[in-house]
């Protein structure tokens, strides 16, 4: 008898059980994919790459308008006058589809563009790009998610992926030593670095938040996790990046859960702020400290999931998010916004953005009926209003908009808007409430296209397009206006014998019209 091999490790016995219970959860998932119809997702995604990889010819189509989606990226072209969206996912109830296609939006001709180029990355959400102007301009994507349709799997990318405007070609960037698997994460340009902060990783058995930080040099294609001192922010996804005209990096916000007990949750917004900082006399872009940040202005309401973008080298404008309130361990209440808040890069000082154009008559003749709890009622809307009866929110004060059929609570904005701000607001047309619109400007013109509001356990996904000029701040365009009647909710009871019923208005489907809000 051979002797035993004494370097080989000994596996404790709570080693032993978890890789045994990992195994078992494994058959399990395989039985109840099968059962599903399903492949194995990490298959799935490996199959994409694939097929992307021998695509040898750019397509290039003008199309109707991209379809209802959230967490997607909108991103302003660095030297056209166009907008390129990446991605995004869309959900009814039942079905998840995640998106893989690429759109480009030409802002002169106001029309849409699908590419399909060599080489693409697989479809995806909750990721980040940025536009680069080296090499006639570049397209940086990292990170985000996929779902089987079903939602019983989750992929998280770790992936790093170029598209180059002037070749027309995606590359994927193989570089060791990068962020984890994440998705909600966000990434920032900073001189010649790219700079990913937080996120989190769930693959339905168990969930983890980041706030770890990662840079990429664009010239030396290398990866190096930094290790900063001070005390940084508590783990999260969903909170706000920017940079800031000294190269610092801001964190504001975001979202975290910790499981307090088993099959229970409890989640947390943040709404503190910390200054990434480089170390005096780095050579090396390396060195870094995290600095707390004492904010000033009106007091924003906490919330998570909100878009932000510079607008000015030392302004960025913020809108929409959403605030959760636990009404008992497995139920959530959300107060989802509509607000345009200013934030001074330099001050760290909050605003509300006022506009100042032509009030619309009509609106301000209407009469309102108080409520009986004492707030204002936005009162009905006339199918036949222009598109300044779309949504008129105020924001100094808790609304509910209920036209019969779907309900959402407006959260108030700040807790000072003056007199002055409220009757202009009340006036002037906003788009409605939201998480995670895409956001872009492009030559001092905010662009605000689609996002997600929830009622209950639904979710209804938006495609509507807007802009905003900065400079005269007078009112909100219309480019695409939104018609939810022609999307249709299936609750959970739901089957999939009745997929064709989605014109019809019964007990299992749910239809409902909010594209007035």
């Amino acid at each position: 008898m051979g002797k035993k091999d004494k370097s080989k490790k000994k596996v404790s016995g709570s080693v032993k059980t978890a890789l045994k219970t990992e195994k078992k959860l494994n058959a399990k998932q395989k039985k109840e994919l099968a059962a599903l119809g399903e492949d194995d997702i990490e298959k799935v995604v490996a199959q994409i790459e694939r097929e992307e990889a021998r695509r040898q010819h750019v397509v290039e189509k003008t199309v109707s308008p991209p379809s209802r989606r959230v967490n997607f990226t909108l991103t302003a072209h660095p030297f056209k006058d166009e907008l390129v969206m990446l991605g995004g996912e869309f959900h009814d109830g039942r079905t998840t589809v995640v998106y893989g296609d690429m759109f480009v939006y030409n802002l002169n001709k106001n029309e849409w563009m699908i590419v399909k180029a060599p080489g693409a990355p697989p479809p995806r959400c909750g990721h980040q790009a940025i536009a680069t102007t080296v090499n006639k301009g570049e397209l940086w994507v990292f990170g985000g998610e996929f779902s089987s349709p079903s939602e019983s799997q989750f992929y998280h990318y770790k992936d790093l992926w170029v598209y180059r405007f002037a070749e027309k070609k995606w590359e994927k960037i193989l570089s060791p030593g990068g962020p984890s698997a994440r998705s909600g994460h966000r990434m920032v340009h900073i001189k010649k670095q790219l700079i990913v902060f937080g996120g989190f990783h769930d693959n339905l058995r168990d969930y983890k938040y980041y706030n770890d930080v990662h840079i990429f040099n664009l010239e030396t294609y290398a990866w190096h996790k930094i290790e900063l001192s001070g005390v940084p922010p508590l783990p999260r996804s969903g909170c706000i990046v920017l940079a800031t005209p000294e190269n610092k990096l801001l964190v504001y916000g975001g979202y975290s859960k910790e499981r307090i007990k088993k099959d229970v949750d409890k989640g947390s917004i943040h709404n503190d702020m910390f200054l990434m900082t480089p170390e005096k006399n780095d050579q090396t872009g390396l060195k870094w400290k995290w600095v707390s940040v004492k904010q000033s202005g009106l007091k924003i309401s906490p919330r998570c999931s909100a878009s932000a973008v510079l607008v000015q080298p030392n302004l960025a404008y913020l809108f929409g998010g959403v605030f959760d309130e636990e009404d008992d361990e497995e139920e959530l209440r959300g107060t989802f916004y509509n607000d345009l808040a200013g934030l001074d890069l330099e001050k760290f000082q909050w605003h509300i953005v006022t506009l100042h154009g032509k009030k619309d008559e009509t609106t301000r003749r209407r009469r309102r009926k108080p409520k009986e709890d004492g707030q204002d009622d936005t009162g009905d809307k006339d199918a036949s209003d222009d598109e300044t009866e779309e949504s008129s929110m105020p924001v100094e004060s808790k609304v509910v908009d209920d036209d019969g059929i779907f309900t959402v609570t407006i959260g108030p904005a700040s807790t000072s808007v003056t007199d002055k701000q409220q009757s202009t607001c009340k006036d002037m047309f906003v788009p409605s409430p939201r998480i995670n619109p895409g956001l872009a400007v492009k030559h001092n013109v905010l662009y605000l296209y689609g996002g997600m509001v929830e009622n209950g356990d639904r979710q209804y996904t938006l495609n509507d397009f807007y802009s905003l000029d900065c400079r005269k701040l007078d009112e909100w365009r219309t480019i695409l206006k939104d018609d939810l009647s022609l999307q249709t909710w299936y609750d959970s009871s739901d089957s999939s014998s009745n997929s064709d019923s989605s014109d019809e208005d019964d007990s299992e489907n749910e239809q409902m019209d909010v594209s007035e809000n």
